[in-house]
């Protein structure tokens, strides 16, 4: 079974910078395709950024050049670090995995393994 652990998330000021961690537990990630999504209030969860076991990324236009997705394939940990931040960044963030497949999908219905969440909340 597969475990997804989100840290890292708090209160910013905008302008300023946080940085997610995604713990894997259960079995190596390593060759699985890993992403970030998030869901603000009212509305549906939205993709963020998503990396490959090769490291390849792909980022969602709202945060490129300010989102900076990585992984740690010794240590079966994701990150998202978070620069610029702007109110309208303000969500739940979710880690997630696929099961299988090198494509780093956009859609969450992609991904099988879900992390529980971390609040992230920009003040203006």
């Amino acid at each position: 079974q597969v475990h997804l652990g989100e840290s890292g998330g708090g209160l910013v000021q905008a302008g300023g910078s946080l940085r997610l961690s995604c713990a894997a537990s259960g079995r190596s990630l390593n060759n699985n395709v890993m992403g970030w999504f998030r869901q603000a209030p009212g509305k549906e969860r939205e993709f963020v950024a998503a990396i490959g076991w090769t490291g390849d990324t792909y980022y969602a236009d709202s945060v490129k050049g300010r989102f900076t997705i990585s992984r740690d394939n010794a240590k079966n940990t994701m990150y998202l670090q978070m620069n610029s931040l702007k109110p309208e960044d303000t969500a739940v963030y979710y880690c997630a995995a696929r099961s299988f497949g090198s494509v780093l999908h956009e859609k969450s219905i992609e991904y099988r393994y879900w992390g529980q969440g971390t609040q992230v909340t920009v003040s203006s």
